[in-house]
């Protein structure tokens, strides 16, 4: 059953659906990695709602998709970005996604940890009203038991005058966490407002800032996301940490590289490529447990063309992409995002992402996949 799939320049070009899917199975617990999914959230397709209003979240689809993360053996990150953080999921929707989301990982015996930002702040903050913000949101994580993630703050970047803000505010946090957290640096190509982050756009002097934090309270940093998109600034970042401090990869462009290691290190992962990539990435990991960098490699590196594709620029709409792969892979009934954003990407981009899926035997069902991408294509008027 040949689908016409659009191309960039507007023609049609044949495509042949795969058959068959990649045969993937849940296996032992990961023993040289520690692995996070960053999760995305499903959107309720029957709230009335407008692109302003306070996300409308399908609960039971929003927590059967974490099941199968933690079912392949994959950590949860939640409350991240990938879950429209700050883009469409308000600070209520994110406390009440951590709630349940932490409970279900009680129950379900699954690794979590979860995004502690400032976004309930809804107009100028000082630095006083930054750490407020974070203290109560770190409150939270806390209280449900799950790991905290601290993430980049819009209103610390915009409040904070220099590094030595930052060393203030993270300072005063590391002190009253109850348990080793995660730092994040995400980079302004996934947040525009993070520009200069730590205090400087010299990515040098920023790399010191973050450093100086991490030395001051190395008892209280379990580890570090870096989301820069620069393989060799994360490497060299990873070999300056502490001893005991973790690199989390959060690169979903270089990650099987920084994954697999050198002589010198490795990195473990925090990825929102692992929500659509979850089963083979599991797959991958257990290999890569056993010693086998090139089967490692072999699983992963084929992903990484589709990986570019959902996050290039602008690069903080992959997550319309990742909703849109959980669709034709049949974890949700439904291709529709909180606050509208499943609008963030063509239909050449869209068919691209599904060929590229595809070919990669990611669709448990080919022929559902096949299914809802043709309707989607007769939607936008591809009537063969």
């Amino acid at each position: 059953m040949t689908l016409h799939l659009p191309d960039a320049h507007g023609a049609l070009r044949a495509y042949e659906p795969r058959t068959e899917p990649l045969a993937l199975t849940p296996g032992a617990p990961f023993t040289s990695r520690t692995v996070f999914s960053a999760a995305h959230v499903v959107a309720d397709p029957y709230a009335d709602t407008t692109p302003d209003s306070p996300a409308a979240v399908d609960w039971d689809a929003t927590l059967a998709f974490r099941r199968h993360l933690w079912s392949h053996g994959l950590g949860v990150a939640e409350a991240m970005d990938t879950a429209q953080r700050g883009m469409g999921l308000d600070w209520a929707g994110a406390a009440e996604l951590i709630r349940r989301s932490a409970a279900e990982a009680k129950a379900a015996g699954g690794r979590i940890a979860c995004g502690v930002g400032t976004d309930q702040l809804t107009g100028p903050a000082n630095l006083t009203g930054v750490r407020a913000a974070y203290e109560e949101q770190l409150a939270v994580v806390e209280e449900s038991g799950a790991q905290a993630i601290l993430m980049a703050s819009r209103a610390l970047a915009a409040a904070a005058r220099g590094p030595e803000d930052y060393l203030e505010v993270y300072g005063h946090l590391l002190r009253q966490a109850a348990e080793p957290v995660i730092l994040h640096w995400l980079g302004p190509m996934f947040d525009p407002a993070l520009e200069g982050y730590w205090g400087s756009s010299d990515l040098d002097a920023a790399t010191d800032t973050f450093l100086d934090v991490i030395a001051a309270h190395p008892d209280k940093v379990d580890g570090i996301k870096v989301s820069l998109l620069d393989a060799q600034r994360e490497i060299d970042l990873r070999r300056r940490l502490p001893k005991g401090v973790r690199c989390y990869t959060g690169d979903d462009f270089h990650y099987p590289e920084l994954i697999a290691g050198d002589e010198q290190g490795f990195s473990h992962a925090l990825l929102g490529i692992f929500d659509p990539l979850g089963p083979r990435a599991a797959q991958a990991v257990r290999v890569l447990d056993t010693g086998d960098r090139e089967g490692f490699r072999a699983l992963l590196d084929p992903t990484v063309e589709l990986s570019r594709h959902l996050f290039q620029a602008p690069t903080r709409f992959y997550k319309t992409g990742v909703v849109f792969l959980a669709w034709l892979a049949g974890h949700q009934s439904h291709f529709t995002m909180v606050g509208g954003l499943q609008s963030a990407r063509s239909l050449p981009h869209f068919a691209r992402a599904y060929e590229l899926a595809d070919t990669l035997g990611l669709f448990p069902d080919p022929k559902l996949a096949e299914e809802r991408m043709r309707n989607l294509l007769s939607l936008y008027g591809v009537d063969r």
